[in-house]
């Protein structure tokens, strides 16, 4: 095989910076950053495990991952990179595939000097580096970095959007080349091909995972179809494209969900799944007819993840200890409330989890189920047969059950079930849509329910917001204004520490200075006096004995505490407690 003059000079260049083999292990113990035993351990593990060496000795605590990193770039003279600091030009990083990159765990960074500056979690690993070279066609000069950061850039910087754009753009041809009115029905697309959709559909889905993404909006107007994302509770645009496509994409969608295709003028719900790598998403799906269409909503759901326990919710130390020996008492309703999508389910699930043991019997009343939990007897709701949360209450209590999940309380008929069940020898968990614990026990009583029957059965109230949290990779300190200082020292005291943090935006949180996001949380609890004033149907009495009680902490000196500390901004406290800012 004939080798090119100039493959000759890039393969010539790529040896003279290639990096000098080593074995990592060697170089540890050359430098006595471990001994010759705890080698000989991590060795054995990686044998068994099939691990990096590096990443052995890491879990097996004889080095932290930052010492590992510094040691390998002043003992091969290469620069540690920090790629949450990074700004990534998309230009640069698409010169290595996105399965080589995951595969050698690389990113392409800049050009520097003739040569590409690419970022390795393993700068030693020399077969990456001449496949790497192999593929770019140019010389490389080598940088360390963390892995785990490498894993989030590289979900962050191979993005489909222009995938999916163009993608979108081949089923508009598709559907052009075959003249079709969208509007005849489905039965007249019979001859195109499914493949585009489906191609389509598959990268808006993997794109969602990505970027961890809870829902997924289709949304047809006047000249074209929308596809938004809602990112830590906030909807952004992934694309727009013609809206010839939105039929092709919808039908697809409702053959997924095993939904009627021809039926266009009511409503439908449905779910599926989808699998992207070794992540498996539930995909609750909603249609409903538009002016222009069908708009459909998806919430996804990460099976994969599994069911957060209570101790992982961020729930302050003090307050998690009461709840749990709340739901830990024989018989009483404990309620969970908050707005829609404030993650009172989460809540919920975690402390069924916690309850599930092989000597209670759990059931779940539920619309619809968003989990599936091993062990526990779950129903759906189904209004179609008159399957309703009261109905299937009332055969609940048929079941010998010790602990009862009400999705939400959402009727008179419902509450006062539920409140029956609690009275009578059964813990009972439910939800309710109010905007803070003291209001729920008394929307109980609008609702219908006996004043006695809600003060001898509520034992608990939990209230919640979620708040965005300050993106870790662009965060910086900031001061306080005057008016933030005055409301920290009225809520919170004048002696508390405020640090105040604001991200500046990156390619990890797309520019927004927000990544992932933390719960609020308030509880009260139902002691004599408050069950006094609820018998009484007095709501002033019964506020200011809530607001008398030495551990009730609103939410609003929560989501204010929480921006003291750095995590969230205090816009952000606000409009998560009130709705502005």
């Amino acid at each position: 095989m004939r080798v090119t003059r100039v493959e000759a000079m890039v393969t010539e260049s790529a040896v003279a910076l290639r990096p000098r083999k080593a074995r990592l292990g060697d170089l540890l113990l050359e430098h006595k950053v471990i001994s010759q035993e705890q080698l000989e351990t991590a060795l054995g593990d990686q044998r068994k495990s099939g691990r990096r060496l590096g990443r052995v000795l890491i879990e097996n605590g004889y080095l932290t991952e930052d010492a590992l990193l510094e040691f390998l770039s002043r003992q091969l003279k290469i620069p540690h990179v920090d790629l949450r600091r990074y700004t990534f030009l998309p230009d640069i990083v698409r010169l290595i595939p996105e399965a080589y990159a995951r595969r050698f765990r690389a990113v392409a960074l800049r050009e520097e000097d003739g040569a590409l500056l690419v970022g390795l979690a393993d700068p030693i690993d020399i077969f990456a580096h001449d496949e790497i070279a192999r593929l770019v066609q140019r010389p490389l000069k080598i940088a360390v970095v963390k892995e785990a950061d490498l894993l989030k850039a590289l979900d962050v910087v191979y993005r489909r959007t222009e995938e999916i754009s163009g993608l979108a753009a081949e089923l508009e041809q598709e559907l052009s080349a075959y003249d079709i009115d969208l509007g005849m029905g489905p039965a007249a697309a019979e001859g195109t091909n499914d493949a585009p959709v489906v191609k389509l559909l598959q990268t808006i889905f993997e794109d969602a995972i990505q970027v961890n993404a809870s829902d997924i909006h289709i949304e047809p107007d006047e000249a074209a179809v929308r596809v938004r994302f809602r990112i830590d509770g906030e909807l952004r645009v992934q694309t727009t494209a013609d809206r010839k496509i939105a039929q092709a994409l919808v039908s697809r969608l409702k053959l997924m969900a095993a939904l009627d295709i021809s039926e266009r003028r009511l409503p439908q719900d449905g779910r599926c799944q989808v699998r992207f790598r070794d992540t498996v998403i539930d995909v609750r799906m909603s249609t409903v007819p538009v002016q222009y269409g069908e708009s459909v909503a998806m919430r996804l759901l990460n099976q994969s993840n599994g069911i957060l326990e209570l101790d992982r919710l961020g729930m302050p130390a003090d307050l998690l200890i009461r709840l749990r020996a709340m739901i830990h008492q024989p018989h009483g309703l404990v309620l969970v409330t908050g707005p829609t999508g404030s993650g009172k389910t989460t809540t919920l699930y975690g402390a069924l989890k916690e309850l599930n043991a092989t000597s209670a019997k759990l059931l779940t009343v539920e619309d619809p189920v968003e989990y599936r939990l091993p062990g526990v007897n779950q129903v759906q709701v189904n209004s179609k047969i008159d399957l309703t949360f009261a109905r299937v209450l009332r055969a609940f209590l048929r079941q010998d059950p010790d602990i009862l999940l009400i999705g939400e309380m959402r009727d008179t008929e419902t509450v006062e079930i539920g409140l029956r069940a609690a009275m009578t020898g059964h813990l009972v968990l439910s939800s309710l849509h109010t905007h803070d614990a003291i209001s729920s026990a008394l929307r109980l009583m609008d609702m219908g329910a006996e004043p006695y029957l809600v003060a001898a059965s509520l034992r608990g109230v939990v209230a919640q917001r979620l708040v965005r949290r300050v993106c870790e990779s662009c965060a910086e300190p900031v001061a306080a204004t005057a008016v933030e200082a005055a409301l920290f020292a009225r809520e919170l005291g004048p002696d508390v520490a405020v640090t105040l943090r604001r991200g500046r935006g990156c390619a990890f949180c797309q520019q927004t200075g927000f990544r992932g996001r933390a719960g609020i949380y308030e509880l009260l609890e139902i002691d004599e006096t408050l069950m006094f004033a609820l018998q009484s149907r007095n709501p002033e009495a019964f506020q200011r004995a809530a607001l008398a009680q030495p551990q009730y902490r609103r939410l609003r000196a929560e989501a204010l505490t929480q921006a003291a500390r750095g995590v969230t901004t205090s816009e952000e406290a606000l409009r998560a407690v009130y709705g502005i800012g």
